[in-house]
């Protein structure tokens, strides 16, 4: 079995599985169970695959077309140009929470305190503590994501300090310029309509966010206010754009940030 004929392989089996991107996860796969990049990949082509790389190839397209998320099979994802550990400890950072990011950096950089409610892989946190110079704080539910965003932070080189507790409940005393997060939005309701990558792979705890998706958002809203200097913003990636919006009553500057497509994807607002 030659690296070629591997990639074709493993292409038509994802094919055949239903897997999106059937060709490029082929590659991630056999880059991961090869230890090489894709260029090593083309540029060997015809060489023979070693006994030990084709069993952990076909342990990865095995998990794939049974519908665990490549990432969690790779363990990486990028995000903001930089790789993260991911485990199903962890949702997998998506591209459209770079907007949430974008947001927060302007206010991060006029900020001397920011805090990351419910940090997962600790995406967020990490990117805000290497972009900008603010003291960065970040909390989760889960001893087991914060384990994640531990590690991804000190691989990184991030000065983060975690605190595990349910939104920001261990912070009694302590105030903040800046508040994000990325919180669970997705309804309960709606559980079965979601694909099989996420609605059986990814922590239910990160995801769904009650019957109609805003439960988190009806605590996390007074939960920052609680938190918050006063004049000091809140951004939270959304899901239902004008229910959110509905909840801020006295907040000022209140701002809807559109994704690429043209989605609801970040609200601003500044506490009064």
């Amino acid at each position: 079995m030659t690296v070629r004929t591997a990639l074709l392989q493993g292409q038509q089996l994802l094919e055949k599985a239903g897997v999106s991107v059937p060709r490029l996860t082929a590659e991630v796969l056999l880059m991961r169970a090869t230890g090489h990049d894709r260029a090593w990949l083309y540029a060997h082509g015809a060489d023979e695959l070693i006994e030990l790389w084709w069993i952990h190839y076909g342990r990865y397209l095995h998990q794939r077309m049974q519908g665990k998320p490549t990432q969690y099979i790779t363990g990486r994802q990028e995000f903001y140009g930089r790789e993260f550990r991911v485990t199903p400890d962890v949702l997998i950072p998506r591209p459209e929470t770079e907007h949430l990011v974008e947001a927060a950096l302007a206010g991060a950089n006029a900020s001397h305190t920011v805090l990351d409610i419910g940090t997962g892989s600790g995406a967020i946190s990490v990117t805000l503590a290497l972009e900008t110079k603010a003291r960065v704080v970040a909390t989760d539910i889960s001893p087991a994501a914060l384990r994640i965003a531990r590690h991804n932070a000190l691989a990184l080189d991030a000065r983060v300090a975690f605190t595990a507790c349910d939104l920001g409940a261990a912070f009694a005393d302590e105030s903040f310029d800046l508040v994000v997060s990325n919180p669970p939005y997705i309804a309960e309701r709606d559980r079965e309509s979601l694909q099989l990558e996420v609605r059986d792979h990814e922590p239910a705890v990160a995801l769904f966010g009650g019957d109609d998706g805003l439960a988190v958002y009806r605590r996390l809203i007074p939960e920052a206010a609680r938190l918050l200097r006063p004049g000091g913003w809140l951004m939270m990636e959304l899901g239902e754009a004008v229910a959110v919006r509905e909840m801020c009553t006295g907040w000022t500057d209140i701002e809807i940030v559109n994704d690429l497509a043209g989605i609801p994807r970040v609200m601003v607002a500044r506490k009064s």
